[in-house]
């Protein structure tokens, strides 16, 4: 069981520090390379303090958790010398309780607004569904079931992206680049435990995957931070075959913890074959496509 997703347990700032620090090639940093080998990968402690002009006195009590001040302006040149993207500096200012923190809500899943749920039930043509923040499917249309899984078929709790690409076989084997796929899930999770530290069912979804897939405890010890963004994915479906699909994940305005996810064709192959798929599956019409039972 790893303890990382627990609030106000362990050392978790320290740690993605020093996770940063050993990923960056000090070359990167701008330091200059000397030939040899380097008896510790990524930067050095020193040569941190000295590219964010802090003692490394202040380093080592950081990163060993023995001090928790820390102002916006060291925060701002540790992450920039150590090359963090927007995500990872969100991440880091979030353990630092120096962003905004938002509103504990209590344990379950919200309901998705009908018109968001009309939205998905007339886009025919595109595979699209309503996720939560943590992932959880929360209502989808015929197309995304075809694609992806017959998400009325499992249990709500079930009905999780990332706790599907570690647990069932048969969604993971769909991705043909499944380690990195998988990786991206693993960095959303993060970037999650970090800006709401206090969800407990968060934290039960990190605890299972922790215990249950050896690489995502790996993974999940990299640190690695991502938030929402356009990705491409490409898939080995049973009955398509092949195809590769961009997916946009939008934001809704009625709910910040919710996004609408929709698979787009990437090329004219993968086009013919969503098209094939779409027909395949076409039938009859439920009242509700994408209702929750």
């Amino acid at each position: 069981m790893d303890r990382h997703h627990e609030p106000g347990d362990g050392n978790e700032l320290g740690e993605f520090l020093r996770a940063r620090r050993a990923a960056l090639d000090p070359r990167r940093a701008g330091l200059p390379h000397h030939g040899g080998l380097r008896r510790v990968p990524g930067l050095r402690r020193e040569e941190l303090a000295q590219l964010a002009h802090v003692s490394f006195d202040y380093v080592v009590r950081l990163e060993q958790g023995r001090t928790r001040k820390v102002s916006r302006a060291v925060l701002d040149a540790l992450a920039d010398a150590l090359r963090m993207t927007p995500d990872e500096r969100d991440y880091l200012f979030g353990l630092a309780d120096l962003s905004p923190r938002k509103a504990a809500r209590a344990p379950g899943l919200p309901d998705v607004a009908p018109r968001l749920r009309q939205l998905l039930d007339d886009m025919h043509d595109v595979p699209a569904m309503v996720v939560h923040r943590r992932m959880d499917v929360l209502a989808w249309n015929r197309a995304a079931a075809a694609l992806l899984t017959d998400f009325a078929a499992l249990p709500p709790a079930r009905r999780n992206i990332i706790r599907l690409t570690f647990l069932d076989d048969a969604f993971r084997a769909q991705y043909v680049d499944w380690p990195v796929v998988a990786r991206e899930c693993v960095a959303v999770l993060r970037m999650e435990s970090g800006r709401h530290p206090d969800d407990p069912d968060l934290g039960a979804l990190i605890a299972e995957l922790n215990e249950k897939d050896a690489d995502f405890r790996a993974w999940w010890a990299d640190y690695r931070v991502a938030g929402p963004r356009q990705l491409t994915k490409r898939m080995r479906h049973p009955t398509a075959g092949e195809l590769t699909l961009d997916v946009q994940q939008l934001s809704v305005d009625t709910d910040a913890d919710q996004l609408l996810a929709a698979y787009t064709a990437h090329d004219a192959n993968s086009r013919d074959a969503l098209d094939f798929l779409l027909r395949w599956s076409s039938g009859p019409r439920p009242a509700r496509a994408s209702s929750q039972p």
